[in-house]
Formats: structure tokens, sequence, C-alpha cells
């Protein structure tokens, strides 16, 4: 298994809040999907990921910085290819400090993912509007036209405190050769909140990334 660093990059501070709207560009044209996550100011990389293609048991690196040079996490499937398998975090000391998991059939018509802190389901993440991606899949199917799709239909996602609470929205922004996603923050979080939602709705893209 590969050691995971120990060490984070210099341009990044657990100690100091992220600024907020984070920036997600997702490569829509590269063979293994590529995301990147950077805050406010252009500057400071968040998390960085390029997927392994034909894993029949999920394994994703989360690096610290572009050049995926630092180790930051790991996102770790708990079987092998499954539409609700669960997706535990580990962080650099092996801790499982988190986990996401899509909700099952429920998914198929809105997708709909539990955030776990332990065994407890600590925050949701759901699509709010349904009919976005159906649009989008029919006018995909148009010649030509459908190559436009990004800039029509973006779907907005939503997470929120078990209580019903909003914390975050993750927005889809008009793009042409990327996906590019807005994450704002309307409530507080602590340092481990924060890190478990924004990992999970990574994991959720790199799950949808067909789906609009």
């Amino acid at each position: 298994m590969k050691q995971l660093a120990r060490s984070l990059p210099s341009n990044f501070s657990p100690e100091l809040p992220m600024q907020y709207p984070l920036t997600l560009t997702f490569k829509l044209w590269s063979l293994a999907p590529q995301l990147a996550l950077q805050d406010a100011t252009g500057d400071n990389t968040v998390f960085c990921i390029r997927q392994k293609l034909f894993k029949l048991k999920e394994v994703i690196n989360v690096f610290a910085d572009l050049q995926r040079t630092q180790l930051k996490y790991e996102i770790k499937a708990d079987r092998i290819i499954d539409f609700s398998a669960r997706y535990n975090f580990v962080d650099t000391n092996g801790k499982t400090m988190g986990a996401v998991k899509r909700r099952g059939m429920k998914s198929l018509w809105r997708a709909h993912y539990d955030i776990y802190d332990g065994d407890t389901a600590i925050f949701t993440i759901s699509e709010q509007n349904p009919w976005v991606k159906v649009m989008d899949s029919l006018f995909a199917e148009i010649p030509i036209v459908g190559l436009f799709t990004g800039y029509v239909f973006n779907p907005v996602y939503a997470v929120n405190r078990a209580n019903g609470n909003p914390v975050m929205y993750l927005e889809k922004r008009p793009a042409f050769l990327s996906r590019i996603f807005t994450i704002k923050q309307v409530d507080q979080l602590s340092g481990n909140e924060e890190a478990q939602v924004l990992l999970s709705l990574v994991m959720m893209l790199l799950l949808e990334r067909n789906r609009g």
C-alpha cells in the first residue's frame, strides 16, 4: 500500500478557514476522471484527484497539491463495484473519519447520498431538481446542439444536516470543455465536518459524472 504523506503543502493551513466559494473543476475529456478543488483566491488547492480506471474495489487517492505528490486522504469502497457501496474517508493516520453512501434505488430518480460519522448519518446530499438531468439527457441526443447541453442544464445539490438545515450548496456552472462547480457554505461547520462534506461532494460527482 502506498505510504500516506504526513506533511501538507505550505499553501494549505488547517488552522485557517477556507475562503468560499470554492471552485471544483472536472476535466470532461480526460480518459481518467480528474478533479481539482480550489478556494476563492484561486491560489490554494484544497483537493486534487485523478481516479484510476477499471478498479473492481474502488480506492481513490486525494492529494493536497495539483502535482499529486502529497497524499492527504484515501477514499475506500467497502465492497466490490456495487450501486450502494459505502465510501470511507481515511486520513493520514489510517483513521476512518467519515463516509458517504448513495441511498439505493431512491437515487435513480433524484440523486441522494447520506454522509456518516461512524454509523450515524449526520448530513444528506440531495439533488434539487431531478428534471434537470432528464432534460439534459434528451437535449444531449440532438446532433451538434447536444454539444452545448452544459450551458443549458445545470444541476444544484444541497447538503443538509439531519434536522434539515442547509450547510452547503453545490451548483454546476455553464461550461463547454469542462464541468465546473461552485461550492457555497451557508452555515458554520467544524473542521472534521467540513472535510466530510467536501470529500462526500467530490465522491458524489465521480459517481454522478454521467448525469448532468
